[in-house]
């Protein structure tokens, strides 16, 4: 059974173990390279600041109890769009439909939160991420998105309408 956590800035140790896995685990999928987060980056304050973005929505998917998948909801600058950020499934999740819990969790709380679309940035090449977000409505809006640390891909940007 999957089960969601919502996060306070107190359960910081829980968003950096799977922060951590996920930037170990799967660098490609992050603009954030996981060296940003160790040494002088890995302090208690940064972690906490993390999860105290204003308006921002953290969750940890629980599969048996294990936390195995990780997605934020923060609102930007556009005014009715919010964007899906910092997600990952850890290997043990995948397959079990916690990808799509996630999005759908961070969907429903988008809604409440009164937006009208979700956005997100998928990197290049990250054909399982992709296919996610498109099962669950987003599709690419052809805008350019930022390039990665490798300086040679690019994040594409695909939204979805929340409108019922």
């Amino acid at each position: 059974m999957i089960e969601t956590l919502v996060l306070a800035e107190g359960d910081w140790k829980i968003w950096r173990e799977l922060r951590l896995t996920a930037l170990t685990e799967a660098p490609y999928a992050f603009g954030s390279r996981l060296a940003d987060w160790q040494g002088d980056g890995d302090r208690e304050e940064r972690w906490r600041d993390r999860l105290a973005i204003p308006g921002s929505y953290n969750i940890v998917a629980l599969l048996d109890g294990q936390p195995v998948g990780m997605a934020s909801g923060v609102p930007t600058e556009l005014d009715g769009v919010v964007e899906l950020i910092s997600m990952y499934v850890a290997p043990a999740g995948r397959g079990q439909g916690v990808g799509d819990h996630l999005v759908q969790a961070v969907g429903q709380w988008a809604r409440q939160a009164g937006a009208g679309t979700l956005r997100l940035a998928v990197t290049e090449g990250n054909e399982n991420a992709q296919a996610l977000y498109e099962r669950n409505g987003f599709r690419d809006t052809g805008e350019p998105g930022d390039l990665m640390s490798d300086g040679l891909r690019r994040e594409h940007i695909m939204a979805k309408s929340l409108s019922i």
